[in-house]
């Protein structure tokens, strides 16, 4: 798992109305299972949000609910090159990736539509092929509404 590059994993949740992000274990970002529970440790009526930003590549979004776990793969192609990217294919039974694929969001683009963004919008977001997920994962948390929280952390 030494391939896999975790440049940061947050964990995002609302509390009494208000956005607070957490900085987590960047080992947490290797492993989808410890990844899971560390989550469970936060409180919050919207669920918790865990964005895992691996390699300046790709990312990965967790959210955890009382309905159960949801997960998102920025690129699938990334299941090749990253353990954590292979667990996500696996748990969420994507089909086998082509050397010559298109990388492509896979998984719950549905995410976080309850939130305000959808899975088109969330597809757009994971197309932007020049940007590192650093900037992709700011942008999303704009539109979460916890942007100025999560810069805080990543300085």
């Amino acid at each position: 798992m030494a391939d896999d590059e975790v440049d940061f994993a947050v964990a995002a949740y609302r509390s009494d109305g208000a956005w607070n992000v957490v900085e987590l274990k960047t080992s947490l970002g290797r492993d989808l299972e410890a990844l899971s529970q560390a989550m469970s440790r936060f409180r919050s009526d919207a669920g918790v949000l865990a964005m895992v930003s691996i390699d300046e590549d790709f990312f990965v979004l967790v959210r955890r609910q009382s309905t159960g776990t949801r997960i998102l793969l920025s690129d699938v192609t990334a299941v090749e090159e990253s353990a954590l990217a292979g667990d996500v294919a696996d748990l969420m039974d994507l089909p086998e990736i082509d050397d010559d694929d298109d990388p492509q969001p896979g998984g719950d683009l549905d995410i976080v539509a309850d939130l305000g963004v959808s899975a088109v919008d969330m597809t757009d977001l994971c197309d932007d092929d020049d940007a590192i997920p650093e900037d992709l994962l700011l942008e999303l948390a704009e539109r979460l509404g916890f942007a100025d929280e999560l810069e805080a952390v990543l300085d």
